[in-house]
């Protein structure tokens, strides 16, 4: 008789405590790679389906993955003889106290669930937390949501600061308008240059048609009368069509023969003989 026969005939409960850790332990490892591999399977499905928005695709995965291993770990209790019935009161008295003490954390979680029902952003739009940085959003999680600003830097922001901050979505509407001011020196023809500017923007690349793209003076500075140009552009080409027009504007005006408006001051002088005459 072996070692491991003797001691169990010795103590014949000890067999039967070890056969139960056993199944307890098997269950735990089984149901934490059933819950991983369900988790993957949700999200691969949200990401195929064209019907979910891919913001909400995270915190899908997380509340499944841990949904199931919640079960799991009640299942493993209750293998092993613990009253769960009594657990649950205990873990709801704990889980009262512990809320209490993460009030900031839990105020991410409900901003976060609040950001996925009203859907104020996706994933994929450029927006704007005021006073708090801009860029497109990468991820909405459970806790921080994600953005990416135009120069590459990643921005990780609590959600209760997105949620509790004004928020400016640059993407949401299909259009854009675009205004573009241009100088004009006072003196030269202004209705020219009006029509000159009014006949690049017709038919230019990326301009819609309507709302009708208009050019009017709009300013009067010291030396400049600003003329501006008012165009409609779908919202992924906004950029392109700002910086084209900024530069094909001022070839516009010198092909019509009009200078560079250059900033002018009227200086006059004076005699020290006028001057005192002046004085007297």
């Amino acid at each position: 008789m072996s070692a491991i026969e003797k001691l169990l005939s010795g103590f014949p409960e000890l067999g039967h405590i070890v056969i139960e850790l056993a199944f307890a332990l098997l269950i735990l490892v089984v149901g934490w790679v059933i819950s991983t591999l369900i988790g993957r399977s949700i999200r691969r499905m949200a990401q195929r389906s064209k019907r979910v928005d891919p913001t909400i695709v995270p915190i899908l995965y997380s509340v499944t993955v841990w949904g199931v291993r919640v079960f799991v770990i009640v299942a493993v209790l209750a293998r092993l003889g613990v009253q769960t019935a009594s657990l649950i009161a205990v873990l709801g008295a704990a889980g009262l106290a512990i809320g209490l003490a993460l009030q900031g954390t839990l105020q991410n979680i409900a901003a976060g669930i609040m950001l996925l029902v009203l859907r104020p952003l996706r994933a994929g739009e450029y927006v704007s937390v005021v006073g708090q940085g801009e860029g497109t959003i990468e991820e909405v999680g459970l806790f921080m949501t994600r953005l990416i600003q135009f120069d590459g830097v990643h921005i990780l922001l609590p959600n209760s600061l997105v949620w509790g901050n004004p928020l400016i979505n640059y993407s949401r509407n299909a259009t854009r308008r675009l205004d573009v001011a241009v100088g004009v020196r006072y003196g030269d023809d202004l209705d020219g240059a009006i029509a000159a500017l009014q006949s690049l923007i017709d038919g230019y690349e990326g301009v819609l048609p309507d709302p009708a793209p208009r050019v009017m003076a709009s300013e009067y500075r010291d030396s400049t009368i600003m003329v501006n140009i008012r165009v409609w552009t779908p919202a992924g080409e906004y950029w392109d069509v700002r910086f084209n027009l900024y530069r094909d504007a001022v070839k516009a005006l010198q092909e019509a023969g009009l200078k560079t408006p250059i900033p002018l001051r009227e200086v006059q002088a004076v005699s020290v003989a006028e001057a005192a005459s002046g004085g007297n």
